[in-house]
C-alpha cells in the first residue's frame, strides 16, 4: 500500500441543521477563539452568554452580537439554546456541567472535565440521567494531520505500532490565573498534558499502564511546571509523553514509530491556526512530507453538532475524559 494524498476526514451534510449556543465563562480563548470559530459558521448562532462578572458577560455579548447576557447560571439555561460551552475556571466545571444537564442542554466542556474521577463519574450519571450529550474540546485529534496518522495507523502502513511520543512545551511564568492554583485544578498536567494524553489515546489506543515524575524543575508555585511520563497501551505498545511551563525553545512534536515505518508531525502542538507539517517514512517508499493549515477548533465543532443533532456520544466524550483524569491520578500518586 502506498501513501498518495491526504483527505480531511470529517464531513457534514449540506441539510444539516442549525444549533443555537450559549457560552459560559469568558476567558480569553472564548473571545480570541472560540467565538470567532463558532461565527464562521453560518449554520451557529451565539444567542446567550454567562459570566460571574456581569460587565465581562455584557461585553462579549455586544462584541459578537448575542441576544442577552447574565451573571446569574440559572437565569442563563432558562434561555433558548441547545447547546453550551462551558469555558470557565477547572473548578467549575463540575457544578456547571450538572446544572446544564438538568436544564437539557447538551455540552461541550473545556478540558479537564473535573478536578477529579469523582467529580467525573458524577456528571457522567447525571448527563446519562438527562438523556443529554457531554463532548469535551480535545481539539488536537481533530486535525487532519493527526486524523491522517490515525488512519495510516489503523490502515497498518506502519506494520506493528512500537511506540509513540508527545511533547508540549512553553514558558509559561507562575501569575493570579488559576492554571496556577492547586485548589481551582491548575498544573501542567491538567492544563496541556491533558492534551497529550487523549492524543496518546486516540492514536494508541486503550492505555494499561503510566509511570512518570511530576515536578517544579525551574518555577517555584505550589503546582508542577513539568511532567515526564511513560505510557503501556493494551496492545503492548509504548508512549512517551513531556510537557511543561518552563522551556522557551524545545520541540513540540508528535512521533510514531512503527516496524515498517515512521510518522511525525511538527508545528501543530502550541500552533493554533499555523501550519502544520506531517513526514511520512515508510519502509520501501519514497519519504513524503505533507503540510496543512487548518483550524482544529471548527472541526471539532462540526463533529460536535452532529453527534447533538442525531443525540450519539460525541467523538471526544466523557469517557475519554474520565480515562484521563485517572491516568493524571495516577500518575501525580507516584
Amino acid at each position: 500500500m502506498k501513501v498518495r494524498n491526504l483527505k480531511d476526514r470529517i464531513s457534514i451534510p449540506k441539510n444539516f441543521i442549525s444549533m443555537k449556543w450559549g457560552v459560559a465563562g469568558c476567558g480569553k480563548f472564548l473571545e480570541t477563539t472560540f467565538i470567532p470559530t463558532l461565527r464562521q459558521n453560518k449554520r451557529y448562532k451565539l444567542v446567550s452568554v454567562y459570566s460571574s462578572n456581569l460587565v465581562r458577560a455584557k461585553e462579549i455579548a455586544a462584541k459578537f452580537s448575542a441576544e442577552n447576557f447574565f451573571n446569574d447560571y440559572k437565569e442563563f439555561l432558562k434561555q433558548d439554546f441547545d447547546s453550551l460551552y462551558i469555558s470557565s475556571k477547572n473548578s467549575n466545571h463540575h457544578w456547571m456541567v450538572i446544572e446544564a444537564a438538568k436544564a437539557g442542554k447538551n455540552i461541550l466542556c473545556e478540558k479537564p472535565l473535573a478536578l477529579n474521577s469523582a467529580q467525573a463519574e458524577e456528571m457522567i450519571n447525571v448527563c446519562k440521567a438527562k438523556n443529554v450529550q457531554l463532548a469535551i474540546n480535545y481539539v488536537y485529534r481533530f486535525h487532519p494531520l493527526v486524523q491522517k496518522a490515525k488512519e495510516l495507523i489503523d490502515k497498518q502502513f506502519l506494520g506493528k505500532v512500537i511506540y509513540i511520543s508527545t511533547n508540549y512545551n512553553v514558558d509559561y511564568p507562575p501569575n493570579d490565573n488559576f492554571r496556577f492554583a492547586k485548589t481551582e485544578g491548575g498544573g501542567v498536567l491538567q492544563d496541556i498534558g491533558t492534551h497529550m494524553i487523549d492524543l496518546l489515546y486516540f492514536l494508541g489506543g486503550e492505555i494499561d499502564e503510566i509511570k512518570g515524575y511530576t515536578g517544579n524543575v525551574f518555577y517555584n508555585s505550589e503546582i508542577s511546571d513539568t511532567a515526564l511520563a511513560i505510557l503501556k497501551f493494551k496492545n503492548g505498545s509504548f508512549g512517551q509523553l513531556n510537557v511543561s511551563f518552563n522551556t522557551r525553545k524545545a520541540p513540540n512534536r508528535i512521533e510514531i514509530v512503527g516496524h515498517n515505518g515512521t510518522i511525525s508531525i511538527e508545528n501543530l502542538i502550541s500552533n493554533r491556526n499555523g501550519t502544520a507539517k506531517i513526514v511520512i517514512d515508510i519502509y520501501g517508499e519514497a519519504k513524503k512530507a505533507f503540510r496543512k493549515r487548518a483550524n482544529k477548533l471548527s472541526f471539532l465543532l462540526k463533529s460536535v453538532q452532529k453527534s447533538f443533532a442525531k443525540n450519539e456520544l460525541p467523538e471526544a466524550n466523557a469517557y475519554d475524559a474520565l480515562m484521563n483524569i485517572k491516568l493524571i491520578e495516577n500518575l501525580e500518586k507516584q
